[in-house]
């Protein structure tokens, strides 16, 4: 088992928010409206109609900082079947990888504070990171054939990818103002959360082993075919010297060894990921989820 705490600070980054946030968050300099007419009455949440947006500027904007802190941890179980005394008939290996968020935070500009994103949904724009969700795990079951048979080559196992479930961007949705509680606008039945997502992957392979050939003197011309040994007794004997040359190893077998062959097929149950309220172009998060659903693929791999 093991387990890391890390704690990433970064200042003075130049990264673009994308158009979505730039207007939620109204920045200054950013976002260009055109004026109400007057007598224009206010929005729904409360605040006053500023316009409509005529001009978004999304530069490489030098934001003030970022904070991430969360916790990496991995167990590993190996289960060999000797154990048991009845033989050796392979081993399992049980992993668990997986990440638990505890703090996200960004700053964009000095005179500003500091907000969480942790287990929120962040628009594609936004390129400093990907959406946050607070837990991911992943998980694997892996069985591999008795050592010293033909089996030894064999590995066949399935893994589940977890993500846990976060916060749809509820800012927009909710038509609060507040991005530190985007939760608090006038609309709170409109808040979601993004469902958490589960596939399954399946995988089997076979590595050829091949036992190395027995050499064969290579017949050729020796100058000095034998030479005299005198042993112990004083006596004399004619010992011909082993060839050191051998074939080039060719044919099929030479080919066939160490060729792996694999079988796999990735999201087996075909899932749809799971829906995005705020993500206004498909409908899904890009950034964590497909919707390539469910494939199979062959591949062969020869080690040379």
């Amino acid at each position: 088992m093991s387990a890391d705490w890390w704690h990433i600070d970064l200042r003075s980054l130049i990264s673009s928010l994308g158009a979505q946030f730039i207007i939620e968050a109204d920045l200054p300099g950013l976002v260009f409206r055109t004026p109400p007419p007057p007598g224009t009455p206010p929005l729904q949440n409360g605040q006053p109609d500023r316009g409509a947006v005529t001009l978004v500027i999304d530069p490489n904007d030098n934001l003030s900082g970022a904070i991430f802190e969360g916790l990496d941890y991995e167990a590993i179980y190996l289960l060999d079947s000797g154990i048991f005394g009845h033989g050796d008939f392979g081993r399992l290996t049980f992993t668990v990888n997986a990440t638990w968020l505890s703090r996200a935070e960004l700053q964009v500009n000095p005179d500003t504070k500091r907000f969480g994103i942790a287990g929120e949904f962040l628009p594609r724009g936004f390129s400093l990171t990907s959406s946050l969700p607070w837990n991911r795990a992943n998980f694997s079951l892996f069985y591999d054939g008795p050592a010293d048979t033909w089996m030894q080559g064999f590995d066949i196992g399935a893994v589940v990818h977890w993500i846990g479930q976060y916060e749809d961007d509820n800012v927009t949705l909710t038509g609060s103002t507040k991005l530190q509680d985007p939760r608090s606008g006038p609309f709170p039945e409109r808040a979601r959360k993004v469902s958490a997502w589960t596939t399954l992957d399946l995988i089997a392979s076979y590595t050829f082993n091949l036992p190395p050939p027995a050499q064969v003197e290579v017949p050729g011309f020796a100058k000095d075919g034998g030479k005299k040994v005198k042993l112990k007794d004083a006596k004399e004997k004619n010992v011909i010297p082993v060839s050191t040359a051998e074939y080039n190893p060719c044919g099929w077998r030479a080919w066939l060894n160490g060729t792996t062959i694999t079988l796999g097929m990735q999201n087996v149950f075909d899932a749809d990921p799971p829906f995005v309220a705020a993500s206004f172009e498909n409908g899904y998060d890009e950034s964590l989820a497909t919707i390539k659903g469910r494939f199979w693929y062959v591949q062969l791999k020869k080690r040379f």
